[in-house]
C-alpha cells in the first residue's frame, strides 16, 4: 500500500487505533486460538493414550489370572505402552497439520488474499493423489486400525493367510515376517485380510503321550500327573508356566495305541519348550513305572523285528 504525503497527514492516532482493533486483532486472535486448540487436542491425545494403556494392563493381568509370569506381563505392557505412545505422536503430527492449515486459510481470508484458487488447486491436487495413491491409503489406514486395536506386534507368530511367522517388524505400510525357513517376507497391511495371532496374551502347550493299548490307563494318567505336578513346582517354570498342567485324560485309541493329552496354559510363545521339556519328563516317569510304549510297525535299522 502506497502512502501520500495527504494520507499522511490525515492519519491521527484514531484511525491507527480502529485499525489495529480491526484485521491485526482478529489475526492475532485466530492464531491464539489455533494455539489454544493445538494445546487442548494435545492434552485430550495424552489423556486417551494413557487410558488405552492402563485398560490394556487391566484386561492383560485378568487374561493372565495374576498368578504368576510378572516379567512377561510388565513385557507386553511396556510393548503396549510404546505402540501406543507411536500412534499417540501420530494422531499429534495430523492435529497439528490440521489445526496449523486451518488457522493458516484463515489468516489469510482476514488479509484479504483470494482462497479460490488455493482451495481449486489443493482440490485437483487431492483428487490426483486420491486416484494415484489408492493403495497407499490403504495400507496406511489398514496400518493405523492394526496399532491401535493391538493386532499384533513385534515378537509374535501371526498367520496372514499368506504366510505364517514371526513379526520382525510393523510400520504403517507394511509388516515384516520370518517364516520357519527363514525366509523374509513383507506383507503389506492393505493386503492383510485376515489375521491369526498364535502368541497374544498366552499361549497352550499340547502334549500327546501314546502308551501301548495293553497297559494300565489309570496308572499311566497317575504318573504323568505326577511328573507334571513336580514340573509345575520347579523354579524354572515359576515364570513361564500360568497354572498347573492339566491331563486331559485319553484323547483317542487307534492303531494299537492309548493317546494321553496333556494341556498347559504357559506365557505368550514359550509353549514349544514346555512342550519338549514336558515330553522328556514324562518319558523318563514312565521307564521307571514301567508303562511300555506302542510296539513300531517297522522293526529298528539294522535289527530284528520286535516281538
Amino acid at each position: 500500500m502506497n502512502l501520500s504525503m495527504s494520507d499522511l497527514r490525515q492519519l491521527s492516532w484514531s484511525g491507527v487505533a480502529d485499525w489495529l482493533v480491526g484485521t491485526p486483532l482478529l489475526v492475532l486472535v485466530t492464531i491464539v486460538i489455533g494455539f489454544l486448540a493445538l494445546w487442548a487436542m494435545r492434552r485430550l491425545i495424552n489423556r486417551v493414550v494413557a487410558t488405552a494403556a492402563s485398560k490394556r494392563a487391566e484386561r492383560l493381568a485378568g487374561i493372565l489370572n495374576g498368578r504368576r509370569a510378572s516379567s512377561s506381563l510388565g513385557a507386553a505392557n511396556a510393548r503396549h505402552v510404546q505402540r501406543t505412545r507411536t500412534m499417540g505422536a501420530l494422531l499429534k503430527s495430523i492435529t497439528t497439520f490440521v489445526i496449523f492449515g486451518v488457522t493458516a486459510l484463515t489468516v489469510m481470508s482476514l488479509v484479504g488474499i483470494p482462497l479460490t484458487p488455493v482451495l481449486t488447486s489443493a482440490g485437483v491436487g487431492g483428487v490426483a493423489l486420491a486416484f494415484g495413491a489408492q493403495s497407499l491409503v490403504k495400507d496406511f489406514l489398514s496400518g493405523v486400525f492394526m496399532i491401535v486395536e493391538d493386532q499384533y506386534g513385534v515378537g509374535d507368530v501371526i498367520d496372514t493367510g499368506e504366510v505364517v511367522g514371526t513379526v520382525e517388524n510393523v510400520s504403517l505400510r507394511v509388516t515384516q515376517l520370518r517364516d520357519g525357513t527363514g525366509m523374509t517376507w513383507y506383507v503389506r497391511n492393505g493386503e492383510i485380510v485376515r489375521i491369526g495371532n498364535k502368541t497374544q496374551g498366552w499361549s497352550t502347550a499340547l502334549v500327546d503321550i501314546p502308551i501301548a493299548y495293553d497297559q494300565d490307563v489309570e496308572k499311566a494318567i497317575s504318573v504323568i500327573r505326577d511328573v507334571v505336578s513336580v514340573m509345575d513346582d520347579d523354579e524354572a517354570f515359576k515364570d513361564i508356566l500360568l497354572e498347573e498342567p492339566t491331563v486331559a485324560g485319553v484323547e483317542s485309541i487307534a492303531n494299537g495305541a492309548i493317546t494321553i493329552r496333556i494341556t498347559a496354559k504357559t506365557v505368550a510363545n514359550e509353549q514349544f519348550g514346555v512342550q519338549r521339556d514336558m515330553r522328556e519328563r514324562i518319558k523318563v516317569g514312565l521307564d521307571r513305572a514301567g508303562v511300555r510304549s506302542p510296539l513300531p510297525v517297522m522293526p529298528p535299522y539294522g535289527g530284528a523285528a520286535p516281538r
